[in-house]
């Protein structure tokens, strides 16, 4: 017996859903090879120190980029409120903060305390500032091509339309009141509700 219903529509799984597992575990086969590659070369105290060096380095890095990004962030809400206060519009708060590229360091003191060499190194790796320069160029571009390539009415979109800037950047919140439409005791004339007070 057949029936009108079409078969169940199985989802393909993406590449990067079916290939990141075998990555890590390849990744942590590796780590865990170079480990006792080292140790039998050096002994297992040196694998031991390198491992608690990196979490200590790791430690400070992390600590350091996040007091930096911290102390962006309140001069960015300071020259905010001071722009506010002015009447003009605010500059570029904090553009200094964002060639520092806080994420890719903090990336990097979160890799160096990963146990493993390879994560160690790709920590180092990150610690370099022209490395984390070249990176955040490389993930700005990326961000900007996805988000031109979005839909109309995603989420991409909105977040591209919060970003335009607009002149004065003065938000007032009110009511709209058109002087065309006929007047009842609490506004429009189909408007049987008393006005909103404070």
């Amino acid at each position: 017996m057949t029936t009108g219903a079409p078969p169940p529509q199985t989802h393909r799984r993406s590449r990067a859903r079916t290939l990141l597992p075998l990555g890590l575990a390849a990744w942590l086969v590796l780590e865990i090879w170079l480990l006792t590659v080292v140790a039998d070369a050096a002994g297992g105290l040196t694998v031991l120190l390198l491992l608690i060096g990196g979490v200590v380095l790791g430690t400070v890095v992390i600590k350091r980029a996040g007091r930096r990004a911290f102390a962006h962030l309140t001069a960015a809400f300071q020259q905010a409120q001071a722009a506010a206060q002015s009447g003009t519009t605010p500059t570029a708060a904090g553009r200094e903060g964002a060639e520092d590229r806080n994420g890719f360091l903090m990336l990097g003191g979160l890799l160096l305390m990963i146990p493993g060499l390879l994560s160690d190194a790709a920590g180092l790796l990150l610690l370099v500032p022209p490395v984390r320069a070249a990176l955040g160029r490389a993930a700005e571009r990326a961000v900007e091509r996805r988000m031109a390539a979005a839909p109309a009415g995603s989420l991409q979109d909105a977040f591209q339309q919060a970003r335009i800037r607009r002149p004065a950047g003065k938000v007032v919140q009110g009511e709209v009141i058109r002087d065309d439409a006929p007047q009842g005791p609490y506004g429009p004339a189909g408007d049987r509700r008393p006005p909103l007070t404070p």
